[in-house]
């Protein structure tokens, strides 16, 4: 066994294999870029090596840099992780010249998969049913688009190279058949560097299930069951499951036999997922599937058999690159319960699934029997554009489909992230879906809900009133060690009240708010102090810089919070007074009656909200008169009163 690798990838799928090699005793080493400095990869590795900039084109797909990190830090092996270059059959080229063991499979192995058409041809020679089409050398469109005619409408054009989408049309009639041919090939050439296609029966009700193979490099080859990868949009998974709902014993024999052979055909070694497209219109038969392509790693979504089967793939992938046999037989690996894997994304879906940025100022994952989080974030940490915006894997595990698919909702439930805008809701709506929570699911039900499972649910008064509450600072902390913390809104003689701004969307609303010595909250929408009362609210809150975020059951709610002094010092631009934007304590004052002073000059400095806040002159002026040193002043109080700058007297006059 290896006493030492490389990790050639980053975030959660970094720290994933660390966990694995850190229970075999393996020392690991990260390799980071820019943008990473600070990663939780890096923090957990033992190791770390710089590779460079923060785009991916200067760093982690830079096989040289990587390979001389290995080499430079005494690491026998690289493990590729997903995405980057796993799937480079160079790259693996590259790591076996320079002396080193590729955690995967052979090169060649990739190289028989790596383009559709080929591999759908070396399929049929192994007996594996492949979706009716043409995977051929020519790229006319005379002979494609005749093609299409003799494979029957609707047909799809598929890019031969890469995945995720790209390059991929699903053609209605021959009319559209040019233009859509046009667009497939533009886009593969630009994402892949080969605008090749090949063209293939559209199937009307498509699932995506796939079959999880596992070899060695004594001529071992098993099947880990099946996943459930149809719950999608735009041909990126969203939530997978294990095993396939509805999968019939005759189907699932059928299924996992051809990905047997599909992995035997190119004398598969290490871990790989084969995919096949189903009809679904009725039921799963044995007769309805289609290979469609292999992906020569791990995937994404490996966590839900691992939760099925008790195997750790990671585990598996170290030994078997380092020559050993696979750790069971067929007849010793079996099926557990169901699990399900909800992919947690910094994106807004009400806006087509953008992909967002931003800081991860609060983050809470649920715990608890039968959860597990796959995560390479931590609160702080910064989502960038340069990378793909995962923030984390939700995974569950139950004795049944229905168990682990409440568990789920339960999980989304009790998920936090503040700072980003994430997917959350989306996701919780999509595993309450009727067809979803019944199995009934196909490629295209994201799209056909797509306005329904993204709608945005409007903030009610609880969620104003929670962030009021929160922003205002006046919950009291009954655990506090301080007992002046236990106080909530504490005043000597009367409840102190305080204003508070929140922008709701494009609007701003307004409210005061005062505290008894109880705890009890006087809450009034409006600015007067017979403003209408609204019911206090304590759903759980996230204060961030500028930002409230209410947490409601899966929904989340941000609003912004007017800075006070921001407000007070536009409200005295041209104003003889300068007043409290909030109750505090005159904390230092530094400025005295009689002193001209300048526009942003420090005048005082107040404590409130448990933090110190600097007072600035708003304009030039003559100071008239200032609030004492350690005065205790209320939400509007004067603090500083000027005279007009014409009417002072000359400096050098000034005693």
């Amino acid at each position: 066994m290896f006493s030492k690798i490389l990790i050639a990838n980053r975030g959660e799928i970094a720290c994933r294999v660390i966990r694995t090699a850190r229970k075999m005793g393996i020392a690991t080493v990260a390799v980071y870029s820019d943008a990473d400095a600070r990663a939780l990869h890096v923090e957990m590795a033992d190791e770390a090596v710089h590779i460079g900039p923060s785009p991916v084109g200067e760093s982690y797909l830079v096989a040289e840099r990587i390979i001389a990190a290995a080499k430079a830090t005494g690491a026998e092996a690289i493990h590729p992780g997903y995405g980057f270059l796993s799937e480079n059959p160079d790259f693996v080229d590259a790591v076996e010249a320079a002396g080193l063991v590729f955690i995967g499979p052979s090169a060649s192995a990739i190289r028989a998969m790596g383009l559709k058409d080929a591999a759908k041809r070396l399929m049929e020679k192994a007996g594996v049913p492949v979706v009716p089409g043409y995977h051929g050398e020519g790229q006319e469109i005379v002979i494609l688009a005749s093609k299409a005619r003799e494979i029957g409408y609707p047909v799809l054009i598929k890019a031969r190279a890469g995945g995720g989408g790209k390059g991929m049309r699903k053609v209605d009639d021959p009319d559209a058949f040019p233009e859509a041919l046009a667009s497939a090939k533009r886009e593969a050439k630009a994402s892949f560097g080969d605008d090749r296609v090949l063209v293939e029966k559209y199937v009307d009700k498509p699932r995506h299930i796939e079959v999880q193979v596992f070899g060695d490099k004594h001529g071992n080859v098993v099947h880990l069951f099946e996943r459930d990868c149809s719950a999608q949009r735009r041909h990126q998974k969203v939530i997978e499951e294990a095993p396939a709902p509805g999968m019939t014993d005759a189907m699932r024999a059928a299924m996992t036999d051809a990905a047997v052979k599909a992995a035997q055909a190119i004398s598969y070694s290490g871990a790989g997922t084969i995919e096949f497209i189903v009809d679904a219109s009725d039921g799963l038969k044995p007769d309805r599937f289609w290979f469609m392509e292999m992906n020569t790693r791990l995937q994404v979504e490996h966590p839900v058999t691992e939760m099925v089967t008790g195997v750790d793939l990671v585990e598996w992938q170290l030994r078997v690159a380092a020559g050993e046999p696979l750790p069971k037989t067929q007849d010793q690996i079996s099926l557990d319960g169901h699990a399900f894997e909800a992919r947690l994304y910094a994106e807004d879906a009400a806006k087509g699934f953008l992909p967002a940025i931003g800081t991860l100022h609060h983050l809470r994952f649920p715990e608890g029997p039968g959860i597990r989080v796959e995560t390479g974030v931590r609160a702080g940490d910064a989502i960038s554009p340069f990378y793909d915006p995962m923030i984390a894997k939700l995974v569950t595990h139950g004795a049944n489909r229905k168990a682990a698919l409440d568990l789920l909702s339960e999980a989304l439930a009790d998920t936090q992230i503040a700072g980003s805008v994430v997917n959350t809701a989306f996701l919780a709506a999509l595993a309450a879906d009727a067809d979803f929570a019944a199995g009934d699911v196909d490629t295209g039900l994201i799209a056909r809900k797509q306005d329904a499972l993204t709608a945005l649910a409007e903030p009610q008064s609880a969620h104003l009133a929670a962030a009021a509450i929160a922003a205002a600072d006046i919950a009291a902390d009954r655990n506090a060690a301080d007992p002046w913390s236990s106080l909530a809104g504490y005043a000597h003689f009367h409840a102190t009240p305080k204003r508070i701004r929140l922008g709701v969307g494009d609007e701003t609303v307004t409210f005061r708010l005062s505290v008894a010595a109880n705890g009890n909250v006087d809450l009034r929408f409006g600015d007067g102090v017979e403003g209408t009362r609204i019911a206090p609210s304590r759903l759980p809150t996230a204060r961030w810089p500028g930002h409230v975020t209410v947490f409601s059951g899966t929904a989340s709610h941000t609003f912004t919070v007017a800075d006070p002094f921001a407000l007070a010092e536009a409200a005295s631009g041209g104003s003889d007074a300068l007043r409290a934007p909030m109750p505090g304590l005159v904390k230092v004052v530094r400025a005295a009656v009689g002193e001209t002073v300048e526009k942003g000059q420090p005048l005082l400095v107040l404590e409130a909200m448990k933090m110190e806040h600097t007072i600035a002159a708003p304009h030039d002026g003559v100071i008239a008169e200032i609030a004492s040193e350690g005065a205790q002043v209320t939400d509007g109080t004067v603090l500083v009163r000027f005279e007009e700058i014409e009417e002072a007297k000359p400096a050098s006059l000034l005693g």
